[in-house]
Parts: C-alpha cells; sequence; structure tokens
C-alpha cells in the first residue's frame, strides 16, 4: 500500500502526466458543459413546439443556390444544398490562396528592391491592401464589374471564345465526366510515388556521392499512372465553346460577378499580409548568404530561390498559417456580394426550416474542421523545411 501511494504521490509530480491531466480535465469540462446547454435549449424548444435535431437534413431543400461546383437541384435535400455551399467555399477560399501566395510572394521581394520605385510601389500596395476593410473592397470590385463592364450582347472578346461582359467572364471548358476524374487521381497518385522516389534517390545519391540526375525516373513516374489510365479509359475530350446569343451566351464555363469580386478581393487583401510575411522572412537570412552566393557567381535570381527563400522558410511558415486561416473565415463575408457559399446556404436553411441552432452549429464545425486541417497541414510542412542539427 505504500509503494502504491509512492508512486501515485511521484505520477502527481511528473510534469507530462499532469499537463495530460489538465488537457483531459479542461476538454471534459468544456464537453459537459456544452452537454448541458444543448439539454437545456432542446428542452426549452420542445416547451414551445419548436422542432430540434438534424431530422431536417432529409427533407426537399426546394430552393435554388445560383451557381454550384457539384450537381445540385431544387428537389435535392437540404444535406445536398450545405454540401454546395462547402464545395463553393472551399472552391473559392482554395484558389483565392494560390492566388494570395504567388501575389504576396512577388510584393515581398519587391519590397526589397534595389530599384526604389518598385520598392514604393509594393509599399503603397502592402498599405492600400492592409488598411482597408475587407467587406468595402467586396463592395467595389462587385460594383466595378456589374457597372463598368458592357451588357451581355456587348460583350468584350478579349480571345476567342473568351468573352466578358457585366455578367462575367465565359471560357471554353472540358465536359467533365467520371473518366476524367479517374485520371486526376492517377494523376495524384503519381504525384506522391514520384515524391517518394525523388527522396529515395537523391538520399542514395548523397549517400554514394554519384552526380547523376534524378529527374528522368522523377518525370517517368510521375506521368506512367495518368497515361495509362488515359489509354486504358479512352475518355472524350469534349471541349464546350461559348457562343454569343441575341440575349445571352450559351456553352463554356462562366466565372460569376460575385466569384470574381470575391476571388480578388480576398486574394488581394491577403497577399498583403502575406507580402509582409515574405519580407521579414527574406531579412530574417544574414547577408553573408547573400554575399555567399554572389561570390560563387550565382544571380539574384537565382540566389533568392535555391539560397534565400528555403532558408527563409521556417521564419514564413507559422505566420503564413494565419494568413491562410484568416482567407478562409473570410470567405463568410461572400454573403455581402450574393454568392452562394456556406454561410448564405445555412441562411436559406435556417429560414425555411426555423432550426437556426443546427445550422449555426454546421457552418461552426465546417469551419473549425477546416481550420484544424489547414493548421495540421501546415504544422505537417512546417517541421519538414524547419532546420535540425545535424
Amino acid at each position: 500500500m505504500r509503494i502504491d501511494a509512492l508512486s501515485g504521490t511521484s505520477l502527481l509530480y511528473n510534469l507530462r502526466f499532469r499537463a495530460i491531466l489538465y488537457q483531459v480535465v479542461a476538454v471534459g469540462s468544456v464537453v459537459l458543459l456544452g452537454l448541458y446547454l444543448f439539454s437545456n435549449v432542446s428542452e426549452k424548444l420542445a416547451e414551445q413546439n419548436v422542432a430540434t435535431g438534424f431530422g431536417f437534413l432529409d427533407r426537399e431543400a426546394g430552393f435554388v443556390i445560383s451557381q454550384t461546383i457539384i450537381d445540385y437541384k431544387p428537389s435535392d435535400t437540404y444535406a445536398r444544398a450545405l454540401l454546395a455551399g462547402i464545395v463553393n467555399t472551399v472552391w473559392v477560399s482554395a484558389w483565392g490562396v494560390v492566388l494570395a501566395t504567388i501575389i504576396g510572394l512577388f510584393v515581398g521581394i519587391a519590397r526589397l528592391s534595389r530599384n526604389p520605385l518598385l520598392a514604393f510601389l509594393a509599399f503603397l500596395y502592402v498599405e492600400a491592401f492592409r488598411n482597408v476593410p475587407l467587406l468595402l473592397y467586396l463592395f467595389l470590385w462587385y460594383a466595378l464589374i456589374v457597372t463598368s463592364l458592357p451588357s451581355v450582347r456587348e460583350a468584350w472578346e478579349i480571345l476567342p471564345h473568351v468573352f466578358l461582359s457585366n455578367s462575367g467572364l465565359n471560357v471554353p471548358s472540358l465536359e467533365w465526366t467520371d473518366a476524367h476524374t479517374a485520371i486526376l487521381i492517377a494523376l495524384v497518385a503519381g504525384g506522391g510515388l514520384a515524391t517518394l522516389v525523388h527522396r529515395r534517390a537523391t538520399a542514395e545519391r548523397i549517400r554514394t556521392g554519384n552526380e547523376r540526375t534524378t529527374w528522368p525516373l522523377t518525370t517517368t513516374v510521375l506521368l506512367a499512372p495518368p497515361l495509362l489510365t488515359f489509354l486504358l479509359i479512352q475518355p472524350d475530350m469534349v471541349l464546350s465553346f461559348p457562343e454569343k446569343g441575341r440575349f445571352r451566351l450559351t456553352g463554356g464555363a462562366q466565372l460569376s460577378p460575385e466569384f470574381t469580386a470575391l476571388l480578388i478581393g480576398l486574394a488581394l487583401s491577403a497577399s498583403a499580409g502575406i507580402a509582409e510575411v515574405v519580407r521579414s522572412g527574406i531579412l530574417s537570412v544574414h547577408k553573408g548568404q547573400r554575399e555567399a552566393a554572389r561570390a560563387l557567381g550565382m544571380r539574384d535570381g537565382l540566389t533568392m530561390r535555391l539560397v534565400v527563400l528555403p532558408q527563409a522558410l521556417r521564419v514564413i511558415i507559422p505566420p503564413l498559417t494565419s494568413s491562410y486561416l484568416s482567407l478562409f473565415k473570410n470567405s463568410s463575408l461572400a454573403i455581402a456580394i450574393g454568392y452562394p457559399d456556406l454561410v448564405m446556404v445555412s441562411n436559406t436553411t435556417m429560414n425555411q426550416t426555423g432550426q437556426a441552432i443546427e445550422g449555426i452549429a454546421i457552418f461552426m464545425l465546417v469551419y473549425l474542421g477546416l481550420s484544424i486541417s489547414i493548421s495540421m497541414f501546415m504544422n505537417w510542412y512546417n517541421s519538414r523545411v524547419a532546420l535540425k542539427e545535424r
């Protein structure tokens, strides 16, 4: 008995055990509080004959969503409508992340340029987009698209079969089928295999001192799965081209004014913050690294790409995660210009069903899940690029 008592006491002095214990107690307290509140609210709503629960998800939605990435009809369920809103949110946010990262990278480098005019213009860009609320820019871009561009009848053909008007941008599109999805999956699988092969080949080359390049093998592994899938399935490559009619444009794919304004607003606003993150990361690299690269005869562009940026990533990645999270959450402002994202679809669902608590809980959980997923991926990537002592 004395030994057990002593071991239990020593366990309480173990920092790792106490940290885990505190976290378990904190999470358990939050869960119990949430269950109590849910039970209390359900009881009060039942007393007022207000329906509760998520059974409404199986009922017919009955409303139109103006633009969706996945197939959706008003006869589909509320669950399908919410899924369409989630996909719309992820779609515009993902493209916003890509554009914001590219623009922010170039603007951040331009801020450190030895050309004073370029550095000053980059400074103005950052200050303009960081110090004005995103909602105002969304209104601005949407108003410019709707009021400044010509009507559909007078749409500008900026490229062959590419039309620009106040109804959006119409471009040629591929008629997507399940066969194309299979090829895309094969391409992703090939990318994973190519990454593994490249790492193993690089490690072997370092171990043996062999200077032979590995890109032919990596490229072959990358392209083999999609090419074999293409040859086996042989999908129809049918392109749909926009055509100007009397009253509207038919065919092709359309980027609506709402989508375009939201994408531009999210990308430009986030890129200003990313530019500052990139600038701080570059400044964290000692100038001796650049001087050593120049002494070896490397040009400035090559020095930045091969020497400076890889070392700056350890400083850039953590705050970059915060920028990505903010971009995804700021996409909820889409409701202000009529883009049918998750919040807009949820609001319509709550208005029709009267079940506001469930609707709010759904899109809170979705945003929480997206934020956690992004954080986990960025933390994993940060651990991959972090400098490690030899």
